[in-house]
């Protein structure tokens, strides 16, 4: 019986090595079609945000605002490719003939990706963290509309790796200030003042609510320079 059971747990664990090499090759495909696909779109900004907004929502509005105003300084928009504040940006880049660029997930729960992303800009990920890497490589900034715990992940990351240097410097600007206030209070109160951050970790984000201003922020930040892949 012991033999039986050793041999049964054998092959389970060359079973298990066989699926996880057939993984990595599903992760290596993926990076291989994200690169190739967003090494062709213009130079363009990332918008981020709920998923849940609806088109009557304050965020939704400001949403499309930022991404018409950033496409009138030359930028296209990349979002997630979903609903709410995705959709939002998708659609504020398409009504002015901006570029749209949507970075799809696939979920248990399928998340179609939304009308307003041009139908060659659509990529679809089946891995978070391949997708993650196409927003952080070929973003020229980042907008930051509310949301819930992957828009708050995701400005958190985004500040690790311009923080750390992994990533090249670019603008981060937050936009939706009475969502934000309360918790770059408690960055100040609680990181910045026991020394787990330094003072100019601040200033790698910007916050306004005016549309006009954070196309402007993203704009002058890259005045004279070459556009180029964040590493």
């Amino acid at each position: 019986m012991n033999n039986n059971s050793d041999c049964n747990g054998l092959e389970e664990r060359i079973q298990s090595s066989q699926e996880d090499l057939w993984r990595v090759f599903r992760i290596m495909a993926e990076f291989v079609e994200g690169f190739e696909g967003m090494s062709k779109i213009k130079p363009s900004v990332v918008v981020f945000g709920s998923a849940r907004s609806k088109p009557d929502n304050k965020y939704y509005k400001l949403a499309m605002q930022v991404s018409k105003e950033l496409v009138k300084k030359g930028f296209g928009i990349i979002t997630g490719g979903g609903p709410g504040i995705m959709e939002a940006a998708n659609r504020g880049a398409s009504e002015v003939g901006g570029s749209s660029t949507g970075i799809n997930i696939e979920l248990p729960h399928e998340q179609n990706a939304n009308p307003y992303v041009d139908k060659d800009k659509l990529f679809n990920f089946r891995y978070f963290f391949v997708r993650k890497l196409m927003f952080f490589k070929y973003a020229q900034g980042y907008i930051l509309m509310p949301g819930g715990f992957g828009t708050i992940d995701e400005s958190f990351e985004v500040l690790t790796l311009i923080q750390t240097g992994k990533t090249t410097k670019f603008p981060v600007v937050l936009m939706g200030s009475e969502y934000w206030d309360s918790l770059i209070e408690w960055v100040i109160e609680k990181q910045l003042k026991a020394g787990y951050i330094n003072a100019e970790d601040l200033d790698l984000f910007s916050i306004t609510d005016d549309p006009v201003e954070a196309a402007r922020i993203i704009s002058e930040f890259h005045k004279g320079k070459k556009f180029t892949p964040n590493f």
